[in-house]
Formats: C-alpha cells, structure tokens, sequence
C-alpha cells in the first residue's frame, strides 16, 4: 500500500468496487472508515487493511471477497494478469463480465501503459448508480441470469424492517404513566418520603409477518426471485412462510438457513408440487384450519403472493379470506400480473378475492418490493379498520 496524496477520493472508489462486488459499502460506512483511518498509521499495510475490513466486513462469509477486492485495488498494477479475470488473493470477485472488464481497464491491469492517475480512474457507470436504477424497475420475467444474480444481493441487502406494536407489558420509562408499585417501593426505602415517582410505558416489538406464496405453474417466472424476497425477510424478522400450489407447505425452517443456496435447494427438495396447479382456497383452508391459530397472534400481517389464477371454487376462496381477515391486522395481496401495462383483475379467483383485502400491490420488480417494505415499515400501531 503506497502512501498518496489522494487517499479520500481513492478511498471512494474502493468502497464502490466493493459495492459492485456485493458488499455494503454505502456512505455511511464510507464516513465511518475515513474515521477509522485517522486513529490509525496508514503506513502500515496491516492496520490499513484491518481498518477498513473491521469496517465494511460485515459477516465471516464477506471476508474472502473483501480481502480480493483490497488486494486488486491497492496493490500494484500487475500486465502479466490474463484478461477477463479479477485475480485476488482469497479468491476472484464475484461480479459480471461486463463490470470486472471496467474495472479491470480502470485499474490498469492488463496495460503496463497506464500512469498512476489513470490506474485509479473509477467506472463512469458503476452498478451502484444508473445501472442499479434501471435494474429496479426492470420486470422479473425479463432479466437474464446475470441481473437475476444482482437483483439478489439488491433484495439480501434489502433494509426491511417491519413496523411495531404496543404489548401488554411494561417497562420503566422517563415518560408515561406514573408507576406505583416501583414509586412506592422506592419511598419505603426512602423512610416513606415521597422523593422520585417512577414512570412505565408499554413495551414495543415488531409485528409478526406471515408470507403465503403461490408456486404454480403460472407463477414460475417469478417463483425464484420471491423465494430470496422471503429469505432476506426471514434473516431480519418473526417471519413464517408458506407455499401452495396444489397444497401447502410449510417452509419456515427451511427459510432460517443463512446460506440462501442451501436455503432455496432445501425448499425445492421440501416441495413436491412446484409448478402445479393452483387451488387457493383449498391452500387458505388448510391454512386456516391447521397454522391459523399458531402463527396469526400478536397482529401479524398476512401477505399472499398470487397471480390469481385458480381452478378452484371462487366461493371457497371468498369464505375462506373472509376467516382469514378477521385474525390478521392486515392481509395484503401481491400480484406480479399488476406491473403489466393494461392488466385488470378479471379473473375469477382475483376477482372473488380483490374485496377482501386491505392493499393490493404489484410484486414484479424490486422497486415494487421497496415499496412493500416501505408500506410495512409504517403500519398503524392500531387494528386496521375493515
């Protein structure tokens, strides 16, 4: 590691290489390694490196990649690498063709031409930026397996966050109502002088969240993409999960795996009938006979993942969301048909089920999916109103 003059703009351009490569390296933590690097002699390459991984590394799993990216973009340039590859000590980065050729002509490793200030020329689009933008709103059913691959680490990265609730239990606080038990216990000590009155205010936790999503064959397109959607709910919240096509299954447990790989292959080994038909009110009613009362406590919202398509009973489904609505605080249906440029509701189980729920949102890109995280993260504290 060379000591320059430019270290903060050079420093931004490392965090943006570790971005593409998968790594949370936003401006916050940007701010937080500048700091970092000022309690440090950042003539020592050891305390270089270990200040900045104790600050973008996250996880045991983030740490081969960051050792990669820290040894490609402060070492020397090297024009005995072969082109197309991002060599690294640990191991190569995990990102596109196209973005590993930029950065590779950026940081001058395949031309022994290039001089210092051009080695460190960052990408002029970086996927962290307009690339990431159109991606957003790009549909599910039309993106290759490369942006399927980004739209992952996007949805891992995800900051979901559900909305809170107030409990029936309490807990001491500077405001609120006064609390006479503690009040009078301190006075006792206090030879029945009045000195302090103690104050309690109910405890909150986040709302449970239930997720029960179609797996048909209708729905195929986008089955991959909701299951990592679930998974990087599943890491952050109380969160149980179902899928149904012909019959449900529950897939919690499977969900609660760290690595998604394993996660996603646990779930197609654990679901027999991925790609069926669909009978969602056959699903609701098992549902709601057999898990309702198990996992609808404490407020939980309930959000159902469908096109809509169904070869069952129109009028079961009706009975069956109409006892499903009246445990959950808010069920909310998610149609990735709804993106589409003219759809309507016409179908006989989405038109049977439309009136019975509280939203009604599109789920075919990952801004669609932003905005149910932005929905779920300002949800009344109060019961919902039908």
């Amino acid at each position: 590691m060379r000591d320059e003059p430019d270290l903060l703009p050079r420093l931004g351009a490392f965090a943006r290489l570790l971005h593409d490569a998968g790594l949370e390296a936003g401006p916050r933590r940007l701010t937080d390694a500048t700091r970092a690097l000022t309690v440090i002699d950042i003539r020592s390459e050891p305390d270089f490196r270990g200040a900045l991984r104790s600050v973008f590394v996250s996880r045991k799993d983030e740490i081969p990649t960051f050792e990669a990216a820290f040894d490609i973009f402060w070492a020397p340039p090297n024009p005995n690498v072969a082109a197309g590859v991002l060599p690294g000590r640990s191991r190569a980065l995990p990102m596109s063709p196209e973005r590993a050729k930029a950065w590779s002509n950026a940081l001058g490793l395949h031309s022994s031409q290039l001089n210092r200030e051009d080695s460190r020329t960052v990408p002029t689009t970086s996927s962290g930026y307009s690339a990431e933008e159109l991606l957003r709103h790009k549909n599910f059913d039309a993106m290759t397996w490369q942006e399927t691959e980004q739209v992952r680490r996007l949805l891992e990265q995800a900051p979901w966050r559900m909305a809170e609730r107030r409990t029936r239990r309490l807990r001491a606080a500077r405001s609120g109502a006064i609390d006479l038990r503690r009040t009078a216990r301190h006075a006792i000590r206090s030879s029945g002088e009045l000195v302090r009155l103690f104050r309690r205010r109910p405890r909150m936790r986040r709302r449970p969240l239930v997720v029960v999503c179609d797996v048909s064959g209708s729905m195929e397109r986008y089955s991959r993409l909701l299951m990592i959607f679930a998974h990087a709910i599943a890491r952050r919240e109380d969160l149980e999960a179902f899928v149904f096509s012909t019959r449900l299954t529950r897939i919690t447990r499977l969900l609660r795996q760290r690595d998604l790989d394993r996660a996603l292959a646990s779930v197609s080994k654990g679901v027999h009938d991925f790609s069926g038909g669909t009978r969602i009110g056959d699903a609701l009613a098992d549902f709601n006979r057999h898990w309702a009362r198990r996992v609808l406590g404490h407020g939980a919202v309930v959000i159902i993942i469908s096109d809509g398509w169904d070869r069952g009973n129109p009028e079961q489904l009706t009975a069956e969301l109409i006892h499903l609505r009246r445990s959950a605080h808010r069920l909310i249906w998610l149609n990735p048909l709804l993106g589409s440029e003219g759809y309507q509701p016409l179908t006989r189980g989405m038109a049977a089920a439309l009136p019975y729920c509280d939203d009604f949102l599109a789920a075919h890109n990952v801004q669609a999916l932003d905005d149910l995280g932005r929905l779920l993260a300002g949800l009344d504290s109060r019961v919902a109103r039908r």
